[in-house]
């Protein structure tokens, strides 16, 4: 019981020190980035408290250091895993998804017939479940990387293209009877006007996507899969109940899926740093 004790008076402390962190010094950079690590810090602690003073078991709940353990001794697993789901799955079906709903974004937005006929549809394709869709995408291109960038780009497609669409429409009449006024053609309009405005509700949709086309692509490798990948791992390891070895898996997808939200969140911020949600930020 001395580790759940001490687990509970570390929680304490560090709550109390994030406390007076976040009132005394929570607009400076440095405080920002040290509040969130002592905290995810604190419920590492905590967990292992927890698990080691109630003593439970691995194949419930597995400590942090059983997990870091089997994290170090299935490195090259791990390595092999991350190539077959996030870059081969997950990264290539995020390109095609996002690049294809920006091109028929704009031929929505030049056509009304597809802005009244197939955004309904991306609607109801949009609400339809993941382990519904997954086995038949399997069934069509095969149990490799093809099926599963498939499946992201159908998780991808239309929440980048309801954004992109908005955002094509996001800018004033005076805005456009201005590029009329200097007899600029749509294409001019589009480029120097209406895909910069679009700029900020592009990259909503983009983010939003980081997260689904993980997910997309590890659920689409419970229903089929080479001896490889994040997906069939997990399957794997539960049924041999190696928790540590779950646990790993998903620690590498967390880490993946936070690394991609911040490289999009770093280029929009390169890109729309005219924009007043970002100099609010800075």
């Amino acid at each position: 019981m001395s580790w759940l004790v001490f687990a509970i008076l570390f929680w304490l402390a560090a709550w109390a020190l994030n406390t007076w962190l976040a009132r005394a010094h929570g607009s400076q950079r440095w405080a920002r980035m040290l509040i969130p690590a002592l905290f995810g810090i604190t419920i590492l602690i905590l967990w292992e408290g927890l698990v080691l003073g109630l003593g439970i078991s691995p194949v419930i709940l597995p400590a942090p250091s059983q997990i870091a353990a089997s994290f170090a001794a299935s490195t090259e697993i791990l390595r092999e895993d991350f190539v077959q789901t996030i870059l081969k799955g997950a990264l290539s079906g995020y390109l095609m998804g996002c690049g294809a709903a920006v091109v028929v974004a704009v031929l929505i937005d030049r056509s009304p017939f597809l802005q009244r006929g197939l955004l309904p549809v991306g609607n109801f394709v949009a609400a339809l479940p993941i382990v519904g869709i997954a086995p038949i995408l399997v069934m069509w291109f095969g149990f490799d990387w093809q099926s599963k960038a498939a499946v992201v780009v159908v998780m991808v497609f239309f929440p980048v293209l309801v954004n992109m669409v908005a955002g094509l429409a996001a800018t004033d009449a005076l805005q456009r009877d201005l590029m009329a006024t200097y007899s600029a053609s749509y294409w001019q309009g589009l480029v120097k006007m209406r895909l910069p405005a679009a700029m900020p509700f592009l990259f909503n949709g983009l983010k939003i996507a980081t997260t689904l086309a993980l997910i997309g692509a590890i659920v689409a490798e419970f229903f089929g899969s080479p001896t490889r990948g994040m997906g069939f791992r997990i399957s794997t390891a539960v049924g041999q109940l190696d928790l540590p070895l779950v646990w790993s898996e998903i620690t590498v997808a967390a880490l993946a899926g936070s690394g991609f939200y911040g490289l999009v969140a770093l280029i929009e911020k390169l890109v729309t740093f005219w924009h007043p949600s970002q100099r609010a930020r800075s």
